[in-house]
């Protein structure tokens, strides 16, 4: 078994699921159980400012120089997240191994649980090669137990083989990505590192370095509550004004019907009764004109609706969330993409570079004066039953983040 295997299956075991509106970081003390053990093993392989922050759940650490004396380089940090996805329970995770030969994966007799090819027409590209996969009941945890394993491959075999020159590397692995609390604690200038990558992207070769403006709005809908019986005229039911300010929202623009760099607005969960509805809504563009223009159409909805029926129904608490890192990273620290992409066809993986449709670590750290891209960890399908990795695709992440160390210290 490889290392950087023995290390997911191992990580992929420990429960680390976050959870959404938490106002503590981390979200689930549970996540400590897999910051401690990180940290520990850090101190076992040889690395040195080992730093677990319990407080907050951070975990810090250095792979010192082994440049010759008088050569200098760049500090280049390397950063994963720790939890997993509330979307689907991230507790018993029971990973195997299958050798691919085609066809459909059985996950879970019992329960017709299918990893098919015909929902999965990337499954092609892997015959011949070892998947990890879930017995249907829980998801993986390649997002980003994942990047956790290949980071900490990495820091074992530049600590044991000093014939592999590098500058002085730093490693950070952070508590709740998932739910955007990732780096609210994250120590910057502590960290110390002029560049960085998040390792935390999918399939192998991907690069990511532009990513959605992002913001949540909180819907909230006052009604009236009549009985049903005598109702007529007078009850204005929240639930149904919370489906007509909905159909105000261009129809094409939700997730369901866009891709690449098309933004969107998604009603992410519903509460409430006749009487008062919450609706929790997330809004994203690559563009940020877009995504201004976004906004204000959603805000704009709102005071449509409430100029209709004459009273204030519809109240909007709108907040950005993240933005998008293209602009910290391109075009005076370009060099981060530049050597990704070496790096990968050093490894023999061929690059794509692909707009994020989400968030990462990294954007937000980008903005805190850290410019993060980032790299694929060989996962796909993440937040569900059906996730599963290569193992030769984690093998040669390894390579790949081995590379970068390299080229920054040539």
């Amino acid at each position: 078994m490889s290392t950087v295997l023995d290390k997911f299956l191992r990580y992929v075991k420990i429960d680390t699921q976050s959870q959404d509106g938490a106002t503590t970081v981390p979200s689930t003390d549970k996540q400590r159980n897999l910051a401690s053990l990180l940290a520990q093993e850090l101190n076992d392989m040889g690395a040195q400012d080992v730093v677990y922050d319990k407080a907050h759940c951070y975990v810090y650490a250095t792979i010192p120089s082994n440049l010759p004396e008088g050569k200098t380089a760049p500090v280049i940090g390397f950063i994963s997240h720790m939890d997993t996805s509330p979307a689907v329970s991230g507790e018993n995770v029971n990973p195997r191994v299958v050798a691919y030969e085609g066809g459909d994966i059985v996950l879970n007799a019992e329960k017709n649980i299918v990893l098919t090819e015909k929902e999965n027409p990337e499954l092609a590209h892997f015959v011949g090669k070892h998947l990890i996969v879930t017995d249907g009941n829980t998801l993986l945890g390649a997002d980003d137990k994942a990047g956790v394993a290949e980071i900490m491959t990495m820091a074992q075999e530049l600590l044991s083989n000093k014939n592999l020159v590098h500058g002085k590397i730093r490693i950070g692995f952070t508590p709740d990505e998932e739910v955007g609390c990732g780096v609210d604690f994250f120590d910057v200038e502590g960290f110390g590192a002029d560049y960085a990558y998040t390792v935390d992207g999918g399939n192998l070769g991907e690069l990511e370095y532009e990513n959605f403006n992002a913001a949540g709005a909180k819907l909230i809908i006052d009604g009236h509550s009549v009985h049903p019986g005598s109702a007529k005229n007078k009850m204005l039911n929240a639930i149904l004004l919370a489906q007509e300010f909905q159909n105000l929202l261009p129809v094409h623009e939700n997730p369901s019907a866009t891709d690449g760099y098309e933004g969107f607005y998604h009603p992410d969960s519903i509460t409430g009764s006749v009487d008062h509805v919450v609706v929790d809504y997330i809004i994203r563009d690559h563009n940020m004109e877009k995504f201004e223009q976004k906004k204000r159409f959603f805000l704009q909805c709102a005071d449509f609706l409430n100029a209709k029926y004459g009273k204030k129904l519809f109240t909007v608490d709108l907040k950005d969330s993240y933005y998008n890192m293209k602009e910290k990273i391109l075009p005076e620290n370009a060099h981060l993409i530049d050597n990704a992409v070496r790096a990968m066809e050093e490894a023999g993986v061929t690059p794509t570079i692909v707009p994020i449709r989400g968030g990462t670590d990294g954007a937000r750290l980008s903005f805190m004066g850290l410019p993060c891209p980032n790299l694929c960890t060989g996962g796909l399908n993440y937040h569900g039953r059906y996730e599963y990795a290569c193992v030769e695709s984690l093998e040669s992440c390894v390579e790949i983040l081995k590379n970068i160390a390299a080229l920054y210290a040539e």
